[in-house]
Protein backbone atom coordinates (compact mmCIF):
# COMPACT_ATOMS: atom_id res chain seq x y z
CA UNK A 1 0.00 0.00 0.00
CA UNK A 2 1.34 3.58 -0.98
CA UNK A 3 1.82 6.47 1.22
CA UNK A 4 -0.73 8.34 -0.14
CA UNK A 5 -3.08 5.26 0.48
CA UNK A 6 -2.65 5.24 3.69
CA UNK A 7 -2.98 8.94 5.03
CA UNK A 8 -6.63 9.05 5.13
CA UNK A 9 -6.47 5.65 7.45
CA UNK A 10 -3.63 7.63 9.80
CA UNK A 11 -5.51 10.68 9.85
CA UNK A 12 -8.31 8.85 10.95
CA UNK A 13 -6.56 7.00 13.95
CA UNK A 14 -5.57 10.32 14.59
CA UNK A 15 -8.71 11.47 15.11
CA UNK A 16 -9.84 8.57 17.11
CA UNK A 17 -7.44 8.97 19.90
CA UNK A 18 -8.67 13.19 20.29
CA UNK A 19 -10.50 14.23 22.75
CA UNK A 20 -14.61 14.10 21.90
CA UNK A 21 -15.56 16.21 24.72
CA UNK A 22 -13.67 19.06 26.64
CA UNK A 23 -11.42 17.75 28.95
CA UNK A 24 -8.26 18.48 31.32
CA UNK A 25 -5.80 18.43 28.06
CA UNK A 26 -8.09 21.32 26.14
CA UNK A 27 -8.29 23.02 29.27
CA UNK A 28 -4.23 23.08 30.20
CA UNK A 29 -3.93 24.54 26.61
CA UNK A 30 -6.56 27.10 26.85
CA UNK A 31 -4.33 28.12 30.31
CA UNK A 32 -1.17 27.76 28.61
CA UNK A 33 -1.98 30.05 25.89
CA UNK A 34 -3.31 33.03 27.99
CA UNK A 35 -0.27 32.47 30.24
CA UNK A 36 1.62 32.51 26.90
CA UNK A 37 0.18 35.59 25.78
CA UNK A 38 0.69 38.03 29.16
CA UNK A 39 4.36 36.27 28.87
CA UNK A 40 4.52 38.23 25.43
CA UNK A 41 3.76 41.04 26.73
CA UNK A 42 6.92 40.82 29.80
CA UNK A 43 9.24 39.77 27.11
CA UNK A 44 8.42 42.74 24.57
CA UNK A 45 8.10 45.14 27.32
CA UNK A 46 12.32 43.26 28.30
CA UNK A 47 12.92 43.95 24.63
CA UNK A 48 12.06 48.07 24.66
CA UNK A 49 13.30 48.76 28.14
CA UNK A 50 16.33 46.93 27.69
CA UNK A 51 17.13 49.08 24.41
CA UNK A 52 17.24 45.65 22.60
CA UNK A 53 14.78 46.74 20.19
CA UNK A 54 16.88 46.37 17.34
CA UNK A 55 19.02 43.57 18.80
CA UNK A 56 18.05 41.43 16.03
CA UNK A 57 18.77 44.87 13.46
CA UNK A 58 16.73 42.81 10.73
CA UNK A 59 13.56 40.75 9.78
CA UNK A 60 12.89 37.69 9.17
CA UNK A 61 16.74 37.01 9.58
CA UNK A 62 17.59 38.05 12.75
CA UNK A 63 21.21 39.56 11.03
CA UNK A 64 21.53 39.67 6.73
CA UNK A 65 23.68 36.37 7.44
CA UNK A 66 21.98 34.79 10.54
CA UNK A 67 17.94 33.83 11.36
CA UNK A 68 19.46 33.73 15.60
CA UNK A 69 21.32 35.62 17.01
CA UNK A 70 24.95 35.35 17.67
CA UNK A 71 27.16 35.26 20.15
CA UNK A 72 28.79 38.99 18.85
CA UNK A 73 25.11 40.85 19.41
CA UNK A 74 25.45 40.25 22.95
CA UNK A 75 22.78 40.56 25.40
CA UNK A 76 20.63 42.99 22.97
CA UNK A 77 20.40 39.94 20.62
CA UNK A 78 19.84 37.44 22.87
CA UNK A 79 17.04 39.27 24.65
CA UNK A 80 15.30 40.62 20.96
CA UNK A 81 15.28 37.36 19.59
CA UNK A 82 14.54 35.21 22.62
CA UNK A 83 11.08 37.73 21.94
CA UNK A 84 10.66 35.92 18.63
CA UNK A 85 11.42 32.86 20.02
CA UNK A 86 7.96 32.96 22.05
CA UNK A 87 6.22 33.63 19.39
CA UNK A 88 6.87 30.26 17.49
CA UNK A 89 6.56 28.81 21.36
CA UNK A 90 2.74 30.52 20.95
CA UNK A 91 2.26 29.27 18.06
CA UNK A 92 2.55 25.81 19.02
CA UNK A 93 0.27 25.77 21.77
CA UNK A 94 -2.81 27.24 19.28
CA UNK A 95 -2.06 25.18 16.69
CA UNK A 96 -2.20 21.94 19.32
CA UNK A 97 -5.33 23.48 20.72
CA UNK A 98 -6.63 23.26 17.31
CA UNK A 99 -5.81 19.47 16.46
CA UNK A 100 -6.81 19.27 19.77
CA UNK A 101 -10.57 20.42 19.06
CA UNK A 102 -10.79 18.76 15.46
CA UNK A 103 -13.42 16.31 16.77
CA UNK A 104 -15.41 18.81 18.46
CA UNK A 105 -14.85 21.81 15.61
CA UNK A 106 -18.38 21.47 15.19
CA UNK A 107 -20.35 21.21 18.61
CA UNK A 108 -17.98 23.73 20.07
CA UNK A 109 -17.17 26.36 17.09
CA UNK A 110 -16.49 29.19 20.10
CA UNK A 111 -13.78 27.06 21.11
CA UNK A 112 -12.64 26.63 17.60
CA UNK A 113 -12.98 29.86 16.06
CA UNK A 114 -11.20 31.36 19.40
CA UNK A 115 -8.05 28.98 19.49
CA UNK A 116 -7.82 29.53 14.91
CA UNK A 117 -8.39 33.59 16.13
CA UNK A 118 -5.20 33.28 18.05
CA UNK A 119 -3.40 31.04 15.87
CA UNK A 120 -3.99 33.13 12.71
CA UNK A 121 -2.98 36.34 14.84
CA UNK A 122 0.47 34.52 15.15
CA UNK A 123 1.80 35.66 11.50
CA UNK A 124 -0.10 39.25 12.20
CA UNK A 125 2.06 40.14 14.90
CA UNK A 126 5.27 38.83 13.32
CA UNK A 127 4.48 41.02 10.06
CA UNK A 128 4.08 43.48 12.61
CA UNK A 129 7.07 43.28 14.49
CA UNK A 130 9.21 42.95 11.37
CA UNK A 131 7.76 46.04 10.24
CA UNK A 132 8.69 47.88 13.73
CA UNK A 133 12.03 46.88 13.12
CA UNK A 134 12.32 47.75 9.89
CA UNK A 135 10.90 51.34 10.37
CA UNK A 136 14.00 51.34 13.22
CA UNK A 137 10.67 51.56 15.91
CA UNK A 138 8.28 53.52 14.75
CA UNK A 139 6.17 54.49 18.41
CA UNK A 140 3.04 53.97 16.37
CA UNK A 141 3.89 50.57 14.88
CA UNK A 142 5.26 49.70 18.22
CA UNK A 143 2.02 50.29 19.79
CA UNK A 144 0.27 48.49 17.24
CA UNK A 145 2.32 45.43 18.34
CA UNK A 146 1.17 46.02 21.63
CA UNK A 147 -2.14 46.79 21.33
CA UNK A 148 -2.52 43.08 19.49
CA UNK A 149 -0.87 41.30 22.22
CA UNK A 150 -3.61 43.05 24.23
CA UNK A 151 -6.43 42.00 22.43
CA UNK A 152 -4.67 38.22 22.25
CA UNK A 153 -4.96 38.64 25.70
CA UNK A 154 -8.40 39.45 26.04
CA UNK A 155 -9.36 35.88 23.49
CA UNK A 156 -7.22 34.01 25.33
CA UNK A 157 -9.21 34.90 28.50
CA UNK A 158 -12.37 34.34 26.45
CA UNK A 159 -11.13 30.96 25.61
CA UNK A 160 -10.16 30.12 29.06
CA UNK A 161 -13.47 30.76 30.55
CA UNK A 162 -15.42 28.63 27.97
CA UNK A 163 -12.82 26.03 27.92
CA UNK A 164 -14.05 25.45 31.87
CA UNK A 165 -17.60 26.25 31.30
CA UNK A 166 -17.69 29.34 32.91
CA UNK A 167 -18.73 31.40 30.42
CA UNK A 168 -20.81 30.92 26.66
CA UNK A 169 -23.74 28.63 25.72
CA UNK A 170 -21.86 25.53 27.12
CA UNK A 171 -21.92 27.08 30.70
CA UNK A 172 -21.53 23.80 33.07
CA UNK A 173 -20.65 26.77 36.13
CA UNK A 174 -23.90 27.17 38.45
CA UNK A 175 -23.97 31.27 38.82
CA UNK A 176 -25.48 33.58 41.09
CA UNK A 177 -28.19 35.59 39.82
CA UNK A 178 -27.08 39.47 39.46
CA UNK A 179 -28.26 42.94 39.65
CA UNK A 180 -29.13 43.96 36.05
CA UNK A 181 -27.02 46.87 36.78
CA UNK A 182 -23.91 44.79 36.64
CA UNK A 183 -23.68 44.02 32.81
CA UNK A 184 -23.51 47.62 32.09
CA UNK A 185 -21.16 48.64 34.54
CA UNK A 186 -18.80 45.89 33.48
CA UNK A 187 -19.29 46.01 30.08
CA UNK A 188 -17.94 49.79 30.83
CA UNK A 189 -15.04 48.41 32.86
CA UNK A 190 -13.72 46.65 30.21
CA UNK A 191 -14.35 49.73 27.80
CA UNK A 192 -12.95 51.88 29.92
CA UNK A 193 -9.73 49.81 30.71
CA UNK A 194 -9.59 49.19 26.83
CA UNK A 195 -9.38 53.08 26.24
CA UNK A 196 -6.82 53.03 29.25
CA UNK A 197 -4.43 50.84 27.91
CA UNK A 198 -4.47 52.42 24.23
CA UNK A 199 -4.18 56.32 25.99
CA UNK A 200 -0.62 54.42 27.77
CA UNK A 201 0.43 53.12 24.32
CA UNK A 202 0.54 57.06 23.42
CA UNK A 203 2.09 57.96 26.80
CA UNK A 204 4.97 55.18 25.55
CA UNK A 205 5.11 57.00 22.80
CA UNK A 206 6.24 60.44 23.77
CA UNK A 207 8.61 58.60 27.19
CA UNK A 208 12.23 57.96 27.13
CA UNK A 209 11.81 54.46 26.61
CA UNK A 210 11.93 53.95 22.81
CA UNK A 211 13.69 50.20 22.81
CA UNK A 212 16.79 52.10 20.87
CA UNK A 213 19.10 55.19 21.67
CA UNK A 214 18.12 56.67 18.12
CA UNK A 215 14.77 55.21 17.87
CA UNK A 216 12.00 58.43 16.89
CA UNK A 217 9.60 59.31 19.67
CA UNK A 218 5.63 60.41 18.83
CA UNK A 219 6.56 63.70 19.84
CA UNK A 220 3.63 64.59 21.92
CA UNK A 221 3.36 66.10 25.00
CA UNK A 222 3.95 63.69 27.65
CA UNK A 223 2.75 65.00 30.62
CA UNK A 224 -0.09 66.14 29.27
CA UNK A 225 -1.38 62.75 27.69
CA UNK A 226 -0.09 61.15 31.00
CA UNK A 227 -3.04 62.90 32.47
CA UNK A 228 -5.72 62.52 29.53
CA UNK A 229 -4.29 58.45 29.81
CA UNK A 230 -5.66 58.65 34.04
CA UNK A 231 -8.99 59.58 32.98
CA UNK A 232 -10.09 56.26 31.96
CA UNK A 233 -8.13 55.15 34.56
CA UNK A 234 -10.30 56.60 37.21
CA UNK A 235 -13.80 55.20 35.30
CA UNK A 236 -12.26 51.84 35.87
CA UNK A 237 -11.80 52.24 39.60
CA UNK A 238 -15.15 53.52 39.78
CA UNK A 239 -16.91 51.17 38.24
CA UNK A 240 -14.84 48.68 39.60
CA UNK A 241 -15.76 50.28 42.95
CA UNK A 242 -19.65 49.90 42.36
CA UNK A 243 -19.37 46.17 40.92
CA UNK A 244 -18.11 45.91 44.41
CA UNK A 245 -20.53 47.38 46.35
CA UNK A 246 -23.52 45.61 44.79
CA UNK A 247 -21.79 42.08 45.41
CA UNK A 248 -21.23 43.27 49.01
CA UNK A 249 -24.87 44.34 49.22
CA UNK A 250 -26.64 41.35 47.36
CA UNK A 251 -24.30 38.81 48.93
CA UNK A 252 -22.95 37.83 45.78
CA UNK A 253 -20.43 34.71 45.99
CA UNK A 254 -18.77 32.51 43.52
CA UNK A 255 -16.86 33.20 40.79
CA UNK A 256 -18.29 36.41 40.30
CA UNK A 257 -17.34 37.60 43.88
CA UNK A 258 -13.96 36.14 43.09
CA UNK A 259 -13.88 38.08 40.03
CA UNK A 260 -14.51 41.49 41.30
CA UNK A 261 -12.04 41.39 43.83
CA UNK A 262 -9.16 40.41 41.38
CA UNK A 263 -10.19 43.23 39.35
CA UNK A 264 -9.78 45.23 42.18
CA UNK A 265 -6.68 44.21 43.14
CA UNK A 266 -4.92 44.84 40.06
CA UNK A 267 -6.80 48.23 39.25
CA UNK A 268 -5.47 49.16 42.76
CA UNK A 269 -1.75 47.48 41.67
CA UNK A 270 -2.03 49.57 38.53
CA UNK A 271 -3.09 52.99 39.99
CA UNK A 272 0.21 52.21 42.81
CA UNK A 273 2.72 51.72 39.84
CA UNK A 274 1.19 54.55 37.50
CA UNK A 275 1.44 57.34 40.21
CA UNK A 276 5.06 55.77 41.65
CA UNK A 277 6.64 55.63 38.31
CA UNK A 278 5.21 59.17 37.24
CA UNK A 279 6.65 60.89 40.41
CA UNK A 280 9.96 58.59 40.16
CA UNK A 281 11.06 59.60 36.52
CA UNK A 282 9.56 56.29 34.68
CA UNK A 283 12.10 54.49 35.71
CA UNK A 284 11.88 50.95 33.55
CA UNK A 285 11.37 48.33 35.83
CA UNK A 286 8.14 49.89 37.02
CA UNK A 287 7.41 50.52 33.57
CA UNK A 288 7.64 46.72 32.58
CA UNK A 289 5.55 46.31 35.97
CA UNK A 290 2.83 48.06 34.80
CA UNK A 291 2.78 46.83 30.97
CA UNK A 292 2.43 43.66 32.95
CA UNK A 293 -0.62 45.20 34.77
CA UNK A 294 -2.18 46.13 32.19
CA UNK A 295 -2.49 43.01 30.46
CA UNK A 296 -3.77 41.40 33.44
CA UNK A 297 -6.45 44.31 33.94
CA UNK A 298 -7.26 43.39 30.24
CA UNK A 299 -7.84 39.66 31.30
CA UNK A 300 -9.12 40.69 34.87
CA UNK A 301 -12.05 43.38 33.13
CA UNK A 302 -12.70 40.88 30.28
CA UNK A 303 -13.30 37.97 32.78
CA UNK A 304 -15.79 40.33 34.91
CA UNK A 305 -17.52 41.07 32.34
CA UNK A 306 -17.93 37.96 30.54
CA UNK A 307 -19.47 36.87 33.84
CA UNK A 308 -21.88 39.00 33.93
CA UNK A 309 -23.50 38.75 30.79
CA UNK A 310 -23.43 35.20 31.55
CA UNK A 311 -25.38 34.88 34.89
CA UNK A 312 -28.99 35.33 35.01
CA UNK A 313 -29.92 38.51 36.16
CA UNK A 314 -32.56 38.78 39.73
Amino acid sequence: MSTASRLPQLAGRLASRLPRTVDARVRRLAVASLIGQTLLVVTGGAVRLTASGLGCPTWPRCTSDSLVNTPEMGIHGFIEFGNRLLTFALAAVAALMLVYLWNLRKERKDLFLLALGLLASIPAQAVIGGVTVLTNLNPWVVGLHFLVSMALVVFATLLVNRAFGRTGRFVSVQHQALPGLLRPVTAAVALFSAVAVMLGVVVTGAGPHAGDADAPRNDLDWDLFSHIHAVPAYLVTAGTLVALVLVLRRRITGPFRTAVLALLGVTVLQAVIGFTQYYNGIPALLVAAHMLGAALLMAASTNTWDLARSSPVQ
